[in-house]
């Protein structure tokens, strides 16, 4: 029994090592380079660049070089991008764990930036759905920028007549997110009982609309200054987080979308029905595992209860982006808009998004 303990005990000892040793390679940050030169009578543009890890004053905005449509790429003139708090997360590779795939000390990609909306410029030779003068909106990794290229196969569709570029370009990911843990991950049913946790952020101003369209009894959380603008969009009950605590309540809930993570797992339990499910959307921060930790929980937890705790990662898909236009163009969704920024200011509007307190979506315009 003794050499089978020891045995144990240094396997255990090896396994914390080995964390230790993941977590100081990764918690190294390298100092950030200069920007590179651009080639002599390259044609250029201005892009938000950040070559190291860090907070919004290592973003640069720079002249760098234009790119070009080739095959079925598009070239697209930004008019707006979105800012989602998986910019800042990127920006300061928190939390660390997510550097395996970014980079180990600096940025892979050193661009920032997805949801964009625009008007095709050029298009490459095998290009068939989209012409010059489209107007277009989407998802493509730099869109802090005056233009940028993505394949038209991939998340881009054409914009909504009926709706301005901001609008359009503060959807991709906050929307796509709330339609695909709804429906896909949260399997919603006309007539069942959903709550939205964090009902007035990006993902949440937009769930609380595509559940009611889906046929959901909807019941918002929010602070008590947003209470309204969640009834304006259609939500059936909304709680006041700072006056009630809905897993005391007496309400039982068929899904819920957490956007917050801000209540422990068992106690969410009592606001579940028997076979409810949570879609966990956000989580608390922390710097090695971060938000990660809370689906993790519920991964190690959901074997043994009867409710389902389900965590979600969305995937940008060019049918839901048209599906969402579809219903913009109807008036069956909307996009509400906290602030305004541009190119210059993208510094500022990170530090905003950082202190989760937007009214759903912070545009950049991009002139």
């Amino acid at each position: 029994m003794k050499l089978r303990y020891k045995i144990i005990n240094g396997f255990l000892l090896l396994v914390v090592v080995a964390l230790g040793a993941l977590a100081i390679v990764l918690d190294y940050e390298a100092a950030c380079p200069p920007a590179p030169g651009v080639e002599s009578g390259a044609t250029t543009m201005q892009a938000v660049v950040y070559r190291c890890y860090g907070s919004p004053e290592v973003m640069q905005l720079e002249n760098v070089e234009k790119p070009v449509a080739s095959g079925n790429q598009l070239l697209v003139k930004v008019q707006a991008a979105a800012v989602n708090p998986l910019d800042w997360h990127y920006l300061r590779g928190s939390p660390v764990i997510m550097r395996l795939g970014t980079g180990i000390g600096a940025p892979e990609i050193t661009r920032l930036g997805v949801d964009f909306a625009g008007t095709v410029e050029a298009v490459g030779a095998d290009v068939t759905r989209f012409k010059p003068g489209d107007a277009v909106f989407g998802g493509r990794t730099g869109a802090f920028a005056e233009y940028l290229t993505v394949h038209e196969d991939r998340a881009v569709v054409h914009k909504p007549v009926n709706v301005g570029f901001d609008e359009a370009a503060a959807v991709p990911i906050a929307a796509i997110t709330a339609l695909q843990a709804l429906r896909d991950r949260g399997q919603l049913k006309a007539g069942q009982k959903v709550l939205i946790n964090g009902a007035s952020g990006g993902v949440g101003t937009y769930a609380v609309q595509i559940a009611k369209v889906l046929g959901a009894e909807v019941t918002g959380v929010c602070s008590t200054r947003n209470v309204a603008l969640v009834q304006s969009l259609g939500a059936d009950q909304v709680i006041d987080y700072t006056k009630e605590n809905f897993t005391d309540g007496a309400v039982q809930y068929d899904l819920i979308i957490d956007n917050v993570g801000n209540h422990p797992l068992l106690k969410l339990r009592k606001a579940m029905t028997d076979n409810g499910i949570v879609v966990m959307v956000g989580g608390p921060g922390g710097r090695f595992i971060g938000p990660l930790m809370y689906p993790l929980k519920g991964i190690l937890l959901s074997p043994f209860v009867s409710q389902d705790f389900l965590p979600f990662l969305a995937e940008l898909k060019q049918a839901d982006l048209e599906y969402l236009g579809e219903l913009m163009t109807t008036g069956l969704m909307k996009s509400v808009i906290d602030r305004s920024y541009s190119l210059s200011e993208v510094a500022d509007a990170i530090r905003y998004s950082e202190e989760g307190r937007a009214r759903g979506k912070i545009i950049v315009t991009v002139e």
